[in-house]
């Protein structure tokens, strides 16, 4: 394929051409279709057979499915939520913007709707293996999506490196309203509408009043945009809206063909689409999901079902045979189920044939062995299915035998998690960072955690900025300067905060000028983002950190000796849930004088509206 010779529309119809008859060789036995892979998981996604629903008798086949549970195993063992994104310092300078940017993260992900975007991401990695996810830019929002593979057309071996076209159904008034489109295009487009097809050209419905649209995305020459010839060794990242329809309205619509259609074309500074994947496959762009591990064991739970199905039928229904040769030729159990009256001659016997099922146990047993074998290939224990162990079964035997089992979902949550960390540093914190040139002040909700951090760093700072002023006061009234007593101002700060509850007001700075952007410049690569496992043994973790806690309580001064010390924050590190560090910090924190409450009062905390946010 050669751009220099190709029109855009001809680069996307033979891409769809290859990509749905042409196959991958993988290696010597193994050929590889993405567009039939794809195909096979929806159609077994949706209890259909490939080779139709019918035997050659006429008989309807059972789809006995197994894949659903698999995909709801793997999408549970492997789920990841909201809250588990963090963004985490990595020298001393950092803390305050990490601190900050981990905020306005969260702020975006809950106006975003972020959390439904990681079920829909994580439903379809456990189904298809890959999923490819779509960052847009619109009225200043940045949104993310997931693509569904049927509307993808991209190469099979390297997804990142070719061209992404993706292919969407616009009604004429979505296209009219889009002002980025050439109307004069958009209403010759609108006069050959088509109904909505799959890859497969099969119509999806019987609506016309759609139109086929290709989104087209990719490094092509810059001659597609310039029409310049000498701008063909000039590669750009470009962004191209194409149709292409039966009918003519004539050339000057199209570069080309007459019945191509540009509705748009232009520059784009990155690629919108990232693939992503539980567990990486090589030669091929999709990873293997859940259903596909599955194949083999489906078509046999399947052949086995239709045996005893068959087996069943048949011995459900009356049989006779007779050496009555009047009855040769007729259909016999036509004729039981018909409700035939049958007649025979005198002395020609009629008995009833020994039609009876046999040896369904054994066919019931192949079909476990098959059921059987699927689960171990996806790592998928009877416990990670709810079921009881077998009697005397040891506890702690099947809590090993499920921490085994999660130890290959473990994998695929870090994968999921380093694809989370792409997504931060390439799409989101960018956007954020582009949409923080402002001095705006803005409002947080923290946790109990959060709020000790973010005192702990503010306080000190804003003691130290009130006795100065205190000290310049003096001195421009011509006062003999006293240093203040910085234990009542603490005192007075933490009151003041205390009036916000859990809420916090942040502005980026007292220097007017200084924006959030400033704060922020280039630390999508200065922190860590992590992504904390969702899988983890909260039980073992409690247990361990239940143990500490009564140690210490029994006897606080354990903690002096350095060796007990270290042996403890050793523990905490291994837990994963708190650091050393955050004890140290909250230790390090100035604790407020608090004064006896009479009994009849609760101590609450309330969420004020303040008229002042210069905290």
């Amino acid at each position: 394929m050669t751009y220099e010779q190709d029109s855009v529309c001809e680069l996307v119809r033979k891409a769809e051409q290859n990509y749905i008859t042409g196959t991958t060789t993988i290696g010597k036995y193994v050929e590889f279709s993405q567009y039939e892979n794809i195909e096979k998981i929806d159609a077994y996604l949706n209890s259909k057979h490939i080779s139709g629903d019918t035997d050659s008798m006429g008989r309807e086949k059972p789809f006995f499915n197994i894949v659903t549970s698999a995909v709801n195993i793997w999408f549970r063992a492997t789920d990841i939520d909201r809250k588990d994104i963090r963004i985490k310092p990595t020298k001393k300078s950092d803390v305050v913007p990490a601190f900050l940017a981990s905020i306005h993260l969260q702020e975006w992900m809950k106006r975003e709707g972020f959390g439904t975007f990681l079920n829909d991401w994580g439903r379809t990695l456990a189904r298809y293996g890959s999923a490819v996810i779509k960052f847009v830019e619109s009225g200043g929002e940045l949104h993310c999506s997931v693509i569904p593979w049927n509307r993808m057309i991209s190469d099979t071996i390297d997804f990142e490196n070719n061209l992404k076209i993706e292919k969407l159904y616009y009604t004429p008034a979505q296209l009219r309203k889009n002002k980025n489109y050439d109307q004069e295009v958009v209403e010759a487009l609108i006069e050959s509408r088509s109904k909505r097809q799959t890859q497969g050209k099969q119509h999806k419905d019987n609506i016309s009043e759609y139109i086929e649209i290709y989104e087209v995305h990719g490094e092509l020459p810059l001659s597609y945009l310039t029409d310049n010839e000498e701008d063909d060794d000039v590669y750009q990242q470009q962004m191209h809206i194409i149709s292409f329809s039966g009918k003519k309205y004539g050339s000057r619509y199209s570069k080309g063909s007459s019945d191509d259609y540009t509705l748009y074309k232009g520059r784009e500074a990155k690629d919108p689409y990232m693939i992503t994947h539980l567990i990486k496959e090589d030669g091929r762009a999709q990873a293997i999901g859940a259903v596909e591990h599955l194949f083999e064991a489906q078509w046999m739970q399947n052949h086995t079902a239709k045996q005893i199905k068959d087996q069943l039928d048949l011995a459900s229904k009356l049989v006779f045979q007779t050496s009555d040769g009047n009855y040769a030729g007729r259909n016999v159990l036509t004729s039981i189920e018909n409700g035939d009256i049958l007649v025979y001659n005198t002395n020609e016997p009629l008995t009833q044939l020994a039609n009876t099922s046999h040896d369904i146990t054994s066919l019931q047993n192949f079909a476990q062995q098959w059921k059987q074998l699927g689960n171990e290939i996806n790592g998928i224990s009877e416990s990670l299915m709810g079921e009881n162990p077998p009697s005397g079964t040891a506890w702690r035997q099947t809590q090993a035998l499920l921490q085994e089992s999660h130890s290959l979902f473990e994998i695929m949550t870090e994968n999921k998690g380093l694809h989370l960390e792409d997504m931060l540093r390439k799409y989101i914190i960018p956007y954020l960072k582009k949409q923080l040139d402002t001095t705006d002040e803005i409002v947080t909700t923290l946790d109990e955690q959060g709020i000790a951090q973010f005192d702990a760093m503010y306080v000190p700072s804003e003691v130290i900025k009130q006795s100065n002023e205190i000290i310049k006061q003096q001195i421009l009234s011509g006062q003999i300067a006293s240093q203040p007593d910085a234990q009542q101002l603490e005192a007075g700060i933490k009151g003041t905060l205390a009036q916000d509850g859990n809420q916090r007001f942040i502005k980026p700075s007292d220097i007017p000028t200084k924006t959030w952007k400033d704060i922020f410049k280039d630390i999508e690569w200065e922190v860590e983002c992590e992504i904390t496992p969702e899988n983890s043994n909260k039980e073992a973790v409690l247990t361990t950190l239940s143990t500490v806690l009564q140690t210490v309580a029994t006897n606080p001064l354990v903690l002096q000796d350095p060796n007990m010390r270290l042996v403890f924050n050793q523990i905490l590190t291994e837990t994963g849930n708190i650091s050393p560090l955050q004890l140290a910090q909250v230790a390090a924190q100035p604790q407020p004088q608090t004064q006896p409450q009479p009994q009849a009062q609760q101590p609450q905390q309330v969420l004020q509206p303040l008229t002042q946010s210069n905290k």
